[in-house]
């Protein structure tokens, strides 16, 4: 995990990967360079496997206050290159996506822990993890409508898939910043925590995946219900997920997970999501 980040800081805390916006001066305002360090920060984490899952937060009072707009006006203009050091996220996964293919195609789930408020795609890059809880007081905006752009990072497919496609219209369209409370009864975020309780209660997801789950099925699972959750039919997922579960069903960790149950114990599974994923996988 050791690597040098100039916007963003990575720990280790127990099996989770800790990685946190460090531009408090700036409110995490989002830049290229983030964007770029985002993707390095997941991709290791990812292939690690000491780690069992990941968790986003921020540094300060806010999670991330958007893009960058110091340049004022000007801020987005990518013509004129001042709003270069707002788009784009630096290294590119292999579907050209940057920190959303990596957030998307990681083997580790991914926990957001917001510790403040998230507006444009400091809320839109959070989109693509698995798990999203808040800190009271934290607000968020889908604001793009507001400053005269469209939804990036995806989120006009990841947003409906989450909220559903009223919902996100409703936010998009509008523009409009909205409390935690709204976000949790409209289905955005899982859970709302006072502020001091906000990592904790990340920690506690960790610990019941780390303690609990074998890491070759978690991010098998992760896959298939993040890639055919959103299909119109079964027809294609029926010829992958059977292939799965035979070749798994095999394996050491379905063995040691079969065994901890009948022995009423913990169990200790020996597969490595970065060795000993399935025949097929990537199948994308």
């Amino acid at each position: 995990m050791a690597d040098s980040y100039e916007q963003i800081r990575v720990e280790r805390n127990e099996a989770a990967a800790i990685i946190t916006l460090n531009r408090p001066e700036k409110f995490n305002a989002y830049t290229a360079q983030m964007g770029a360090e985002l993707t390095r920060a997941i991709n290791a984490a990812s292939e690690d496997d000491a780690v069992r899952a990941i968790i986003l937060t921020g540094e300060g009072k806010h999670f991330c206050a958007g893009a960058d707009i110091s340049d004022g006006a000007s801020s987005f203009d990518t013509k004129s290159g001042s709003g270069s050091k707002n788009f784009g996220g630096g290294e590119r996964s292999e579907d050209g996506a940057g920190f959303v293919g990596a957030l998307f195609n990681s083997k580790k789930p991914v926990i957001t822990a917001f510790n403040g408020s998230a507006v444009g795609v400091g809320l839109t890059m959070t989109l693509p993890s698995d798990f999203r809880i808040a800190a009271q007081g934290a607000k968020f905006g889908f604001v793009f409508a507001r400053r005269g752009l469209p939804p990036e990072a995806g989120s006009s497919w990841f947003l409906p898939q989450l909220v559903g496609l009223q919902q996100a219209l409703h936010w998009c369209m509008t523009g409009r910043v909205f409390p935690a409370e709204e976000a949790l009864a409209k289905g955005l975020i899982s859970d709302v925590v006072e502020p001091d309780q906000l990592i904790p209660a990340a920690m506690e997801i960790v610990r019941e995946i780390a303690e609990n789950t074998a890491p070759v099925s978690v991010a098998l699972t992760r896959q298939l219900l993040w890639r055919f959750g959103p299909a119109t039919h079964p027809f294609d997922l029926l010829k992958l997920d059977g292939k799965f579960a035979m070749e798994l069903g095999s394996s050491d960790d379905v063995k040691e997970g079969v065994a901890a149950f009948l022995e009423k114990r913990a169990p200790d599974f020996p597969g490595k999501a970065s060795t000993d994923m399935p025949e097929g996988f990537p199948w994308w």
